[in-house]
C-alpha cells in the first residue's frame, strides 16, 4: 500500500481521494464504502450537533460514479425534534456534481437514571470470529484500491464463489489521515460490500451496481472488525437486493440492505 489514508483533508470539507478508494467496476471510480463512511464523519462532525443522539440509521442515494480526485462534503441539520433529528449530507465531485447523498436519523441517548431497569438484549454471534476464519482478497486486476485497503477474512462463502457468504473486516488505513476513525465509518465503509461478497452471478459475466444503501445500527461496533452475513437476490428484470446482518466480535449490532442493478457486461 502506498497510501497513508482513504482520503488526504484539503481543508473546507474538500478531501482527495486516494487509490485506496478504488472500487471493482472500474480503475477510474470510488468505491461507494468510503464515500459513505465519509458522508457518515461529516454527520458526526457537524458543527453545532447536539450532544447526546446517536446515528441509528443512515440511508445513501448514489446517483453517479464517484471518480477518484477531488471530492467536496457538505451536511445540514434537515429536521429536528426532543429525541429524533435528521441530518442531511451530499458529496460532489470536483466540477460540482452531486455524487450521493446520504440521510441520517439521529435518536437521543437515554440518561442512565431514565433507563436504570432497561435490560441489555444482546443477538449473540451465531458465525466464526475473525481469528477463526480464512484470510482472501478480492480478485481485482489493479494493484491498489479498496480490496487492498481492507483486510477480508471468510467466516463462511468465498469471494470466488457465488452465493451468501459470511465476511469480516477491519481497515488498514484511517477514513481521513491524521484522523482516528469513528465506529459509525467503520461500518458504513464494510456495509457496502454485502453484494460484493454475496454476488449471486458470475462476476466476470454480469455487474450487479447498487444504487442505494441503506444501515441500521442499534449501536456502535466494539473492536476494529465488522462483519457482514450477506446474501443476495436477484429478480429476471434485472433488479436485485442484497441484505446484511452487520456483526462485530460480541453479535449483532445491526442490517443493511442494497438495491442493485444488473447488466451484462
Amino acid at each position: 500500500m502506498t497510501a497513508e489514508a482513504f482520503y488526504l483533508p484539503l481543508g473546507e470539507q474538500r478531501f482527495a481521494a486516494t487509490a485506496a478508494t478504488r472500487g471493482p467496476w472500474s480503475p477510474d471510480s470510488q468505491h461507494a464504502g468510503p464515500p459513505a463512511a465519509l458522508l457518515g464523519r461529516a454527520v458526526e462532525q457537524r458543527p453545532g450537533a447536539r450532544e447526546g443522539f446517536r446515528v441509528v440509521r443512515m440511508t445513501f442515494e448514489i446517483l453517479r460514479p464517484v471518480p477518484l480526485g477531488e471530492v467536496r462534503v457538505a451536511v445540514r441539520e434537515a429536521e429536528t425534534g426532543r429525541s429524533v433529528e435528521r441530518v442531511d449530507a451530499e458529496l460532489r465531485t470536483a466540477e460540482g456534481k452531486v455524487a450521493a447523498r446520504a440521510h441520517a436519523l439521529r435518536i437521543r441517548v437515554g440518561e442512565p437514571a431514565e433507563l436504570a431497569d432497561l435490560p441489555t438484549i444482546e443477538s449473540p454471534l451465531a458465525v466464526p470470529g475473525p481469528e477463526q476464519s480464512t484470510p482472501q482478497a478480492f480478485p481485482l486486476p489493479w494493484d491498489e484500491g479498496y480490496h487492498t485497503a481492507m483486510e477480508l477474512r471468510f467466516a463462511h462463502g468465498s469471494v470466488t464463489e457465488p452465493g451468501p457468504a459470511t465476511a469480516w473486516f477491519r481497515m488498514r488505513l484511517p477514513l481521513v489521515a491524521g484522523e482516528e476513525t469513528s465506529g459509525l465509518s467503520r461500518v458504513l465503509i464494510a456495509a457496502d460490500s454485502g453484494n460484493g461478497i454475496s454476488g449471486a452471478l458470475d462476476f466476470r459475466r454480469h455487474t450487479y451496481v447498487n444504487p442505494d444503501l441503506t444501515v441500521h445500527l442499534r449501536r456502535p461496533p466494539v473492536g476494529e472488525w465488522v462483519g457482514l452475513d450477506a446474501r443476495t437476490s436477484v429478480d429476471q428484470a434485472g433488479i436485485g437486493l442484497a441484505d446484511a446482518q452487520l456483526l462485530d466480535e460480541k453479535g449483532v449490532i445491526g442490517r443493511s440492505a442494497q438495491s442493485l442493478f444488473i447488466a451484462a457486461r
